[in-house]
């Protein structure tokens, strides 16, 4: 049985320029990736945000009345608490009261299935509670005055900010080695000139579709927020006979809490360090355009904003009016008009992978054996010669070279 959910909206008035109906709708399906059922969903004033309970104490005491009224189990609000104002709602409401950083975390925790995974969770987990354990333990993080209290000692508030800093240590330790893993896989990759290229969107745009359309990868997909957690990486090849690798990694959303942002920072490395992002926005989404601006803020987050980049504009297979996909195309640079699930447009989207690819250039140092002159030619062609040495037994060449060309040097290379 679904356990009942009452969200409430809260209403900055400038805090966000999305729609209110969105939100309504996002939040809500938050809620149904919890296995959780919204029942009601109430807007709630912060203008000028409470200290104490963040919105007025109208809209607490109509909470209280309607988690009587329809029996609700938890209360979400959509805007963060602090960790007194939680504890204030939930003594006035009776019930469950978390924010939406919780329940993101929860959603994450739920669907995280490799080691790497439940450890980034834990660690986003752990991160967000520290700070809130004060007030917990408010008759604990005092000593008593009785026989036998004098004299140092430990709270048990101390004692659990204390375990839960050597775990966050412990994590992070761990992923350090996590992260020492993909960089020597980055670095034999990074050798053969096998440029990455990283899928990203918002949650639920379609990339892991694409992905298995692209490389067969056998990617598990579901209708559904944050499904995909684990990065995945697979190799394939490019009709122009360029070998790639194409990476997925977890979905962006509004908001991204930063916790989370830190904690997958050894997944979303992999955005970091690609040649080429794909960048795949539902276009059958009324709000795509709000999805695509905050998975830009993401990437700008990560330094990754300016990286070259090709628009995917997905599900298309899903638009009522088929007519409106060349205005939205001409409305954006380097993009396409895709659906990753019918394999529609596939060839478009690749003949830009290539064309992007083309356009970005590695520097290599070669020795090609005496009768490969054609390689010679090949790279004042198609690149910029720094030097050549001709000696007894090979030509050794520094060339600037584009991508696409680079791995045919390495493979005549002595």
């Amino acid at each position: 049985m679904k356990e009942k959910v009452l969200v409430g909206v809260v209403d900055f008035k400038d805090h966000s320029a999305w729609p209110v109906d969105d939100v309504i709708y996002e939040m809500k399906e938050l809620v149904t990736a919890c296995g959780g059922e919204v029942v009601e969903t109430l807007m709630c004033p912060a203008h000028p945000p409470s200290a104490a309970t963040l919105i007025n104490k109208g809209k607490v005491a109509e909470i209280s009345e309607r988690v009587k009224a329809t029996g609700v189990k938890t209360v979400v609000l959509s805007a963060e608490l602090k960790g007194h104002q939680q504890r204030e709602l939930e003594e006035a409401f009776g019930v469950n009261t978390i924010d939406r950083t919780q329940l993101i975390l929860d959603i994450f925790a739920r669907r995280a299935s490799s080691q790497e995974g439940k450890l980034q969770v834990e660690l986003a987990q752990l991160q967000y509670r520290l700070p809130r354990l004060a007030g917990h333990y408010d008759e604990l993080s005092r000593q008593g005055g009785g026989i036998g209290t004098m004299g140092p000692g430990e709270t048990k508030l101390e004692v659990d900010r204390r375990r839960i800093a050597e775990r966050i240590d412990r994590i992070r330790k761990e992923l350090e080695d996590v992260t020492q893993a993909r960089q020597t896989k980055r670095k034999k990759r990074e050798d053969k000139h096998i440029p990455l290229i990283s899928l990203v969107g918002y949650t639920n745009a379609g990339k892991s579709t694409l992905l298995n359309t692209l490389t067969d990868a056998g990617q598990v997909t579901k209708d559904g927020l944050f499904t995909t957690l684990d990065s995945l990486a697979r190799q394939s090849v490019l009709p122009n006979k360029q070998r790639v690798v194409f990476s997925d990694t977890v979905g962006f959303m509004h908001d991204l809490p930063h916790n989370l942002i830190e904690a997958f920072k050894a997944t979303l490395e992999e955005v970091q360090s690609a040649d080429l992002l794909l960048h795949v926005v539902d276009v059958s989404n009324h709000n795509f355009r709000n999805l695509k601006e905050s998975v830009d803020i993401v990437l700008n987050q990560l330094e990754a904003l300016k990286k070259p980049t090709v628009l995917v504009l997905n599900k298309i297979d899903l638009l009522e009016d088929p007519t409106v996909l060349e205005v939205i195309r001409r409305g954006f640079d380097n993009a396409v008009t895709i659906s990753a699930k019918e394999k529609t447009n596939i060839d478009q989207l690749l003949s830009l992978v290539e064309e992007a690819l083309s356009k970005l250039a590695v520097t290599l140092q070669v020795k090609l054996p005496l009768d490969r002159m054609d390689l010679i030619n090949l790279a004042h062609k198609a690149g910029e010669v720094i030097s050549v040495d001709y000696g007894e037994k090979f030509i050794t060449l520094v060339a600037r070279l584009p991508h696409h060309v680079a791995g045919k040097f390495e493979q005549a290379s002595s």
